[in-house]
């Protein structure tokens, strides 16, 4: 039987929401409905929200010490608990967020020149984190939203020393499989490279599907792989600064041993928050996966009545939806003509790389009200209202 909705978080008032101050309700005018950046519209956990306060009262705002925290146990305990992924916490290390951490990561296993896998369309820092460390991109896209192992393997066998893989994917919410990562880590393992799993999205993956972690895919995948995980995505809380980077075996950990030194530490306030969420959070965040499971199906149902049109394949995993916009005719980036017809701002489908021409990126972590109000606007947008 399907959870109940917790009316906290479907019932969520749009004039309270605008009194944020983040870059979701900061950054465009009060007549444009946000529906971008990967950030839900949802009240903090309590438990995070008690433990934010008590340390605002104790006037405790100074360094981070996350070992007194316990924060690689407590994400240890969590990762067990909802991922089924048994976790050395002598192996995890904190970072303040996941591109950074995997940026200093990168710079340390490669060489300017060395080539940087990514699988397209995906996550659009992932871009910039190669081209600055002067590295060369090298794209084995997706196919039809999931991962190409053997392309992958073209790449390092062409000389390619890592790949970022996404996973759950960002934009199309696909999850790999137990197959697909096993013969992606003994590629991994054939050629000498690395494999750097962004797995930020992990705890939100969705009824009738599976996130399985990379390390524990194989004993290649451990021995070749370094992972990237954060309560800032599950959690709502990017703005602390407090990220996760776990590894499986004694090279993978050499690698983080020779980082430098602000490359693996955390804000005070992120770790608290981290160790809040994680150790009790879980009835919380039960109640997050039943809104997106159901706003998931409603944004099927919407653009069905709407903009039968639109492509649309509910994710896996995560409250983001890839949209297919280029039935409607509005260009290679539709998300700058929604902004300007519908005051409805999508994620640019272009800044996910070239195969996102046509499409758009939409936020449906919020209220089923305003997931309405966001297709509404895209329909007006497009000439279709």
């Amino acid at each position: 039987m399907p959870r109940a909705l917790n009316p906290e978080l479907t019932e969520l008032p749009l004039e309270r929401l605008r009194l944020r101050r983040s870059v979701k309700w900061a950054r465009y005018p009060a007549d444009v409905l946000p529906a971008f950046v990967a950030e839900m519209d949802f009240p903090l956990a309590e438990p995070v929200r008690v433990a934010l306060a008590e340390a605002v009262e104790l006037d405790d705002a100074g360094y981070a010490w996350p070992q007194a925290l316990g924060l690689a146990e407590a994400f240890a305990e969590f990762a067990e608990r909802r991922l089924g992924w048994s976790v050395d916490p002598a192996r995890v290390s904190p970072a303040s967020d996941v591109v950074g951490a995997i940026t200093s990561v990168l710079a340390e296993l490669t060489e300017p020149g060395h080539g940087v896998v990514i699988n397209s369309p995906v996550y659009h820092p992932f871009f910039g984190v190669v081209e600055e460390l002067g590295r060369e991109l090298v794209e084995a896209p997706l196919v039809d939203g999931e991962l190409d192992a053997e392309a992958v393997e073209a790449c390092f066998a062409a000389g390619a020393r890592a790949l970022i893989l996404c996973s759950p994917h960002n934009p199309v919410g696909t999850t790999p499989s137990r197959e697909q990562l096993v013969a992606l880590a003994a590629a991994a393992a054939r050629h000498g490279a690395w494999v750097l799993a962004d797995e930020i999205h992990a705890p939100l993956t969705l009824p009738g599907a599976e996130h399985v972690p990379y390390l524990a895919a194989s004993e290649e995948a451990a021995a070749h792989g370094i992972a990237f995980s954060s309560a800032s995505k599950t959690f709502n809380l990017a703005g602390l600064h407090c990220a996760q980077i776990v590894t499986a075996s004694d090279q993978a950990a050499a690698v983080i041993g020779r980082l430098p030194f602000l490359a693996t530490h955390c804000a005070h306030f992120g770790a608290i928050g981290a160790v809040a969420a994680f150790r009790h959070g879980d009835a919380w965040l039960d109640d997050v996966l039943a809104v997106l499971d159901h706003n998931r199906g409603l944004l099927a149902d919407l653009l069905a009545e709407h903009l039968p049109e639109v492509g649309y394949t509910p994710p896996r995993a995560g409250y983001l939806a890839w949209l297919d916009l280029r039935q409607l005719g509005l260009g290679d980036d539709p998300a700058a003509t929604l902004l300007e017809r519908g005051k409805v701002a999508l994620s640019p489908g272009p800044d996910f790389g070239r195969q996102g021409a046509g499409f758009a990126r939409l936020n449906f972590g919020t209220s089923p009200a305003l997931l309405e109000e966001a297709v509404e606007r895209i329909a007006k947008g497009a000439g279709r209202a």
